[in-house]
């Protein structure tokens, strides 16, 4: 599944790799990747290969959620599609309590004690995919786990999940995009050597490639 899922990714454009200039992520943090899974919104064969995909990983991991929640606003589609096969509800979680009307920062019905799954388009430090998943527990839900479509696999993420103890699984990951990337001719042995020296350690990075700061 995770080649599968990683060739989805790199068909359709989602994922980019840029050494020099890096990118810049909205944490203000360099990266020679950029993931962009909502273009996966508009390739329909494509969209229906990862929502199935979820719905084997929720089951697989032994998940069996009452309520499908999704982040706003990248995991709402998705959210939307593995509710559907699924046929279970949906809420989403908004980024911060609405300013106006009832202040939600859930959207939906959340009855109290309700099994949930938590859907995500990626995974990169954690932060917002946990604050999202302490918003599901504040609003009385039982929280199974996170899924997400891809992670960057860097160490920060997997220490706040792991002292959180949330569950998280991810349909691919960073280690599938290299090997795929590499197996393609994409990506040549020194820049996956650059690459996993960034994912070692990001905040090493500067605006300028890959040069330590």
């Amino acid at each position: 599944m995770e080649r599968e899922i990683t060739r989805i990714l790199m068909d359709v454009g989602a994922v980019a790799l840029r050494i020099d200039p890096p990118f810049t992520w909205a944490s203000g943090r360099f990266s020679p990747i950029y993931c962009d899974n909502r273009l996966i919104m508009s390739a329909p064969s494509s969209r229906k290969l990862v929502a199935s995909a979820f719905v084997e990983m929720i089951e697989a991991n032994g998940w069996r959620p009452e309520v499908i929640a999704g982040t706003a606003t990248a995991g709402i589609p998705h959210a939307a599609w593995v509710s559907d096969l699924m046929d279970l509800p949906m809420i989403y979680v908004r980024s911060a309590t609405k300013g106006h009307g009832k202040g939600n920062r859930i959207e939906g019905r959340l009855d109290g004690g309700k099994r949930v799954v938590l859907i995500e388009d990626l995974i990169s430090t954690g932060g917002s995919s946990l604050e999202a998943a302490q918003a599901v527990v504040d609003g009385g839900g039982a929280l199974l786990g996170v899924a997400a479509i891809f992670t960057y696999g860097l160490p920060v993420a997997a220490r706040r999940f792991e002292e959180a103890k949330v569950r998280f699984s991810t349909l691919t990951n960073f280690n599938a995009l290299m090997e795929e990337a590499r197996a393609t001719g994409s990506l040549s042995a020194s820049q996956k050597a650059i690459i996993a020296e960034w994912q070692r350690d990001p905040s090493a990075w500067s605006s300028e490639r890959g040069g330590a700061t």
